[in-house]
């Protein structure tokens, strides 16, 4: 009997992170005083500037029409223009493709380049879409495990271990979602030099290239490694740096060949990004970058209000991120134990007892390929940050 679901699609789970955040909201709406530490989103509106821009382009009979599926011309030249000036890298507009979202781009990245059986490496924890969209296009994803002992950083040594004959393509992600990890300069070209001398390609997610604290700075692996440029996509957009998580711009950039067909497939899956938001784009990329310097400001100072407040919990280990607004705690003393007359075993169930006695929402590791651990975005405000954790804090004091 055929059943009513194709085997591929019946196979994808839901985004574990919009599922917490959808619970936690419909809690909220129940009339519940629940805090989300779910989604990756930050807490401030768009810039005034950049909806201006929109408005205007409502207004606009050109943008009531179709555009060209691969994206706006001027603004493809803009995210070239903006992607040299941000990260050394050059590239043409032909190398650009427009995509709805980030994770357009990823899932579109990988489609273009794999065929049944590639693997591909992937650095875990891992965000949780990325392996989704490697098996959703034949691929077959390759878990390479680091932990709160290395800062969550893989090395050379371990993905040599995992590469096999089958490998095609590493995942590269610096600022890591979702652990905040991010690799030095010195890492970056050590990863990129082995991947080059193995004929991989690489996939580089840089979306949250300009969220890095303290010391860190953000590297592009084909500008440190440019023997790789012909290898590598670069996955980017507006959603994490200009707070535009709504309105859905992401970009891929790589060789013109690999574009092209990746074009091919959106002309077909979605024709072009709404022209709307492809105008709010072009004003953010155009824009300077005073309103991500405010933004950064107000994570550092999150940041390090909850790695404190985190690691005051008996139980918890927090490592201090460098970049992105996540932070990656292991909760692995704490399983076992009984809390409010409960014993969770996994991470899965410890973040269900906190949503019911806490009513504070986090998103289990099991999410991101590594089970007693969670992550908690801190993108949301300084009050609702120090009142979740406060009251996380007092429940999981209690646990024996």
């Amino acid at each position: 009997m055929s059943t009513r679901i194709s085997a591929r699609i019946a196979a994808i789970s839901e985004s574990a992170t919009l599922a917490v955040d959808a619970k936690a909201k419909a809690l909220k709406a129940a009339g519940r005083p629940v805090i989300g530490f779910g989604a990756g989103e930050p807490d401030f509106p768009t810039p005034d500037y950049i909806v201006e821009a929109a408005v205007e382009a409502c207004r606009t009979p050109r943008f009531h029409k179709y555009t060209p599926a691969g994206g706006l011309p001027e603004l493809k030249a803009a995210v070239a223009e903006k992607t040299k000036r941000d990260s050394g890298y050059e590239a043409d507009a032909s190398q650009v493709l427009i995509t709805n979202g980030g994770k357009q781009a990823v899932y579109e990245a990988f489609a273009a380049l794999l065929d049944p059986g590639d693997e591909v490496l992937v650095p875990t924890p891992y965000w949780t879409t990325y392996p989704e969209s490697i098996k959703l296009a034949g691929g077959v994803p390759v878990d390479v495990v680091a932990d709160e002992t290395t800062g969550y950083l893989v090395t050379v040594e371990q993905l040599e271990a995992a590469r096999t004959d089958r490998t095609k393509v590493l995942l590269f992600v610096s600022p890591s979602n979702p652990t905040g990890a991010v690799y030095s300069r010195e890492q970056v070209a050590e990863i990129g030099r082995w991947a080059a001398e193995h004929g991989l390609w690489v996939i580089t997610d840089e979306i949250y290239e300009h969220l890095v604290y303290g010391g860190a700075e953000f590297s592009s692996m084909p500008v440190v490694v440019p023997e790789l440029a012909d290898r590598t996509l670069i996955l980017n957009g507006v959603a994490k740096t200009y707070a535009m998580t709504g309105w859905r711009v992401g970009w891929m950039i790589g060789p013109k060949d690999v574009v092209k067909a990746a074009t091919n497939l959106q002309s077909h899956a979605t024709s072009n990004v709404a022209n709307v938001s492809q105008a709010a784009a072009l004003a953010a990329v155009s824009g300077d970058l005073t309103a991500v310097a405010r933004m950064r400001e107000a994570f550092d100072r999150r940041r390090q209000t909850i790695v404190r407040m985190l690691n005051d919990i008996p139980g918890v280990l927090c490592p201090e991120p460098q970049g992105a607004f996540y932070v990656y705690p292991s909760v692995k003393q704490l399983l076992g134990k009984e809390i409010r007359g409960k014993r969770p075993q996994t991470s899965v169930e410890l973040a269900a007892v906190i949503l019911e006695e806490a009513e504070v929402a986090v998103v289990p590791g099991e999410a991101f390929g590594t089970p007693g651990y969670f992550r908690l975005s801190y993108a949301l405000g300084d009050e609702d940050l120090a009142e979740g954790v406060g009251r996380m804090a007092k429940l999981l004091a209690e646990a024996h």
